[in-house]
Parts: C-alpha cells; sequence; structure tokens
C-alpha cells in the first residue's frame, strides 16, 4: 500500500510540473494577428504608453439661479452666481454657533434682585443672642426671613458671546446655500409688492367695504390665496419675504395673516431667520445685499501698492439667458 501511495504521488508531481512548464510556454508565446486587408502582422500587446490620459477635474465655480416675477411667479430670466455665495458645503456647526450668537446677544440682561444691603430695614439685631431659648438672629433684612434680601439673585449681566466676523459671515452664506440647494430660495425682481385686485377698488368707492374690518378680511383672503396657490403658504410651512426697505402693501397684508408668512427688510434678517420657515423669497437687489454685507472673509484687507494685484470678490449676478 506504502508504495503504491508514494508511486501515486510521483506521478502527479511530475504531472505538475509539465503542466507549469506549458504555462510558462503559452506565456510567453505572442499570438499574431493578420490584417484583412494586408499581410503586416502585428503583435497583441498592450503598453501603458497607448492609453489615453484622463482630463483633469475641474469644480464649477457658478451655479444657475432662476429669477422670478412676483406674485405671478413667472421665470424673468437665468442668472450665473459664484458658488462661494449660494453653494457652500453644509456646516451644521458654524449654523449652531451662529444661531447661538445671535440669541445671546439679543438677551437684554437686565434682570436684577435686591441683596440683603440693598433691601428697606434696619441693620440692628432684631434680638439678643442669647438668653431667650431661641435661635439666634441678625437684622430683618437677612435672606432666611420674609423681606430679606436675596442670596446670588440675578443682577444686571451681558449674555453676549463671541464669535469671529468671518466665520460669522461664512455661516450666513451657508445659510443661504443650505436653502439654494433644497429649492426653497425664490429670487424675484426688484420692487417686490402685492398688488391688489381691481374689484377692491370697486368695492371700496361703492360703499360695500365701508369699514377697516371688512377691507382686511378682504386682504388677508386675498393674500392667502396667493401664498397658497404659489406653494408659500402655511400648507408649506411659511414664508419669509425680505425686501430692501418697507413695502406699504405687502407688509401689512402679511401682518395680517402671521400663520402664512412675514416681511422683513434687510436690516432685520439674521441666520435663525433664514432657518425658521419653509421658503425664502427674495428681492435680487437684497440678495446682493446681504451677500456684499457677508462676505468679509472672500475681501482682503490688505493692501497693494499695485492694485491690479488685489485680488477680487467672487462676481453674482450675471445674465445668461433672458
Amino acid at each position: 500500500m506504502t508504495s503504491k501511495a508514494v508511486r501515486g504521488l510521483n506521478e502527479a508531481m511530475r504531472s505538475l510540473s509539465l503542466s507549469s512548464q506549458t504555462c510558462r510556454e503559452m506565456l510567453s508565446h505572442r499570438i499574431p494577428i493578420t490584417a484583412s486587408s494586408s499581410s503586416i502582422s502585428t503583435n497583441f500587446t498592450r503598453s501603458m504608453a497607448t492609453e489615453a490620459p484622463l482630463p483633469a477635474w475641474r469644480p464649477a465655480t457658478t451655479v444657475p439661479l432662476t429669477i422670478f416675477d412676483f406674485p405671478s411667479c413667472e421665470p424673468k430670466r437665468l442668472e450665473s452666481w459664484s458658488v462661494k455665495h449660494l453653494n457652500l458645503p453644509l456646516r451644521r456647526d458654524l449654523l449652531h454657533l451662529a444661531v447661538v450668537f445671535e440669541g445671546d446677544n439679543t438677551r437684554q440682561g437686565t434682570a436684577s434682585s435686591k441683596t440683603r444691603w440693598e433691601v428697606r430695614g434696619s441693620g440692628r439685631k432684631i434680638k439678643p443672642q442669647k438668653g431667650l431659648g431661641t435661635a439666634r438672629a441678625g437684622d430683618r433684612n437677612s435672606p432666611i426671613r420674609r423681606g430679606g434680601g436675596k442670596v446670588f439673585g440675578p443682577k444686571p449681566r451681558d449674555f453676549g458671546t463671541k464669535m469671529t466676523r468671518k466665520a460669522y459671515d461664512v455661516a450666513w452664506r451657508t445659510a443661504l446655500s443650505y436653502r439654494y440647494r433644497r429649492g426653497q430660495l425664490v429670487v424675484c425682481e426688484d420692487g417686490m409688492e402685492l398688488p391688489l385686485p381691481a374689484e377692491f377698488e370697486t368695492m371700496v368707492q361703492n360703499g360695500e367695504l365701508n369699514n377697516k374690518e371688512l377691507q382686511d378680511s378682504f386682504i388677508s383672503k386675498w393674500t392667502r390665496q396667493i401664498l397658497d396657490t404659489n406653494e408659500w403658504g402655511r400648507s408649506h410651512g411659511r414664508s419669509t419675504f425680505i425686501t430692501t426697505n418697507y413695502r406699504e402693501d405687502l407688509f401689512p397684508a402679511l401682518d395680517l395673516v402671521p400663520n402664512y408668512g412675514r416681511a422683513m427688510d434687510t436690516e432685520d434678517v439674521d441666520v435663525k431667520d433664514l432657518l425658521t420657515t419653509g421658503r425664502i423669497i427674495v428681492e435680487r437687489s437684497a440678495l446682493l445685499d446681504l451677500i456684499e454685507r457677508h462676505q468679509s472673509d472672500l475681501v482682503t484687507n490688505v493692501y497693494y501698492v499695485n492694485p491690479a494685484l488685489r485680488p477680487t470678490p467672487p462676481q453674482s449676478g450675471n445674465v445668461l439667458v433672458e
């Protein structure tokens, strides 16, 4: 049995060596390929030099932005805006810091309480230290007595926190970029106003809307109808309208329907306002103004002897299709 096993093992090793030698010979052999139109034969080989180089990847520097008419929401033109203005990556840490920074700096910090040295009362000891069999006591202004001062009570203080201007500006544009990528940033033409229908003036002249309550009811119903038609109303998370200054018709109309939207000018907008509602409807000039105010990280303050060498900030608002 042992001799048969040794003989079988030798035959297996011999066949293995023959197969490996055959494989080496096949690898060294090149297959000739003969062209059909000529007698020239070539070898089937592959070289890294014949492979086409991959094209260099260049990230986009601009993003498209549609400008709409208000309140019809009809597209008017297509513009290109810088990615550093409207396409920054989401930074939740910066947004959180900005919202906390704004909230802390809006706290008044005027709460104040009186200590035992500020309440009204005499500083005389109310009873002797010993001899009465009761606990010792000081004056009536003691914090443990009714009407006394308060221990560790609030005093006027500043709750404000610090945040660098550049980080705050990045958070501003990050909030705008977040709205843009989600399709929740609607940019309208300048002069955004809410026109009233012609029948409103007719009804006022005919005396059908002779008091303020009926007029406000008509305006609120008209405003809700416009917002619901454009999907800007209550069912879509309310909307924030941002203009360059006060609008005589738009602001009072939105004040009548606070559950549907609110109107603000550029002076009152902060990062939290850009994140709380479902839609942001902003004028084109107002958006440019907000971006110009919050791009300190993109504009250098270094003095250049040759102004031509001074780097220019990213440009936005170039018309592509009109």
